[in-house]
């Protein structure tokens, strides 16, 4: 690719060659980190011949810490190797409780923690767009857009029916409690993605927005909700303080979604997409948390599992995420 760019009529089209500079601007970065792990582990192999020839039990512990470092950027380079061909969209991300009540209302809660963490830990950029509070404790539903690199494809993996296996901290009884959270991911579309919505195919409706967000925001009708009439898409934002910024938020959530459909459409995967898509209901969970009788927490599409349950709800998902593109790239093909 690069011998291409040096060819005198390269760019004559520059459409193509903006396209190709894009595509060896990526592979360039993937083979960067490459050479970096290679280095990397040479150096590590050769402190450990020192460290065992010398028996230095403190440049031992040294080498461990390094090590362990070492897998955790190495499973990052995976990621981004499957991710070489998709889209950087950031992410717009719902979460719904399902049955199960109180304690369904606080899977959602502590979802929307697990993925903020998660989100932290990618130095990525989260805004809650819209919260509803459960009756008594939790949260009944939440929209939140994650900005950060791939955070749309990545957090493809999430989609789907969460459950959650536990003694509820809310039965006196301390039986134990089986709750659901639903998931679902769309991308935030460019700027320059152009999606028309006419009026006549959208309801606009105010209220007044619940929950946490300051006397203004519990005071005053800003809470927007749009309503597209044609497809029956509902969307809603209301934790801005201005009526204005919420419709502006809410009506950005519909393009998304919108375009999201259309794109669907026109990928020729889009059957098997759908048939993935409409297993997402009760009793058709892809992962489960399990707290009691032991802890586990695993992936019922790629197999994936970790017994460290705590580890799992305080963010660190990648294992998740990479055994899901692994299992993507060999099934789905998308």
């Amino acid at each position: 690719m690069e011998q291409k760019i040096l060819e005198k009529n390269f760019w004559d089209n520059s459409e193509n060659a903006i396209h190709t500079i894009a595509i060896l601007n990526k592979l360039k970065n993937i083979c960067d980190l490459w050479h970096n792990l290679n280095t990397k582990i040479d150096y590590l192999i050769e402190l450990q011949i020192i460290a065992t020839h010398d028996y230095d039990e403190q440049l031992l512990q040294d080498i461990k810490k390094q090590t362990q470092k070492f897998e955790k950027d190495l499973l990052l380079f995976e990621i981004k190797a499957k991710l070489i061909n998709d889209n950087k969209h950031n992410a717009i991300l719902s979460l719904h409780a399902g049955a199960g009540g109180t304690e369904s209302c606080d899977w959602v809660q502590i979802l929307v923690r697990m993925y903020s963490r998660w989100a932290e830990s990618k130095h990525f950029t989260i805004s809650l767009i819209n919260t509803l509070n459960g009756d008594e404790s939790g949260i009944k539903s939440a929209t939140l857009i994650i900005k950060g690199e791939y955070a749309y494809t990545l957090l493809q993996s999430e989609v789907g029916v969460h459950r959650l296996i536990r003694i509820s901290p809310f039965d006196s009884k301390k039986r134990r409690h089986t709750s659901f959270c639903s998931v679902d991911v769309i991308p935030e579309i460019d700027n320059d993605v152009n999606i028309i919505i006419k009026d006549k195919d959208i309801r606009i409706d105010t209220y007044r927005a619940s929950g946490a967000g300051g006397q203004h925001v519990n005071k005053t009708d800003s809470a927007v909700r749009i309503t597209h009439l044609v497809t029956g898409i509902v969307v809603q934002s209301q934790n801005e303080r201005s009526q204005n910024q919420n419709k502006v938020i809410a009506m950005k959530l519909l393009q998304s979604k919108l375009y999201k459909l259309e794109n669907d459409k026109k990928l020729s995967h889009y059957e098997q997409h759908y048939n993935l898509q409409s297993s997402i209901q009760w009793g058709s969970q892809i992962r489960s948390y399990i707290f009691m009788p032991y802890k586990l927490v695993k992936d019922h599409r790629t197999g994936y599992e970790m017994p460290q349950v705590d580890l799992v709800i305080n963010g660190y998902i990648d294992e998740f995420i990479n055994s899901y593109l692994t299992w993507r790239l060999n099934n789905i093909n998308i």
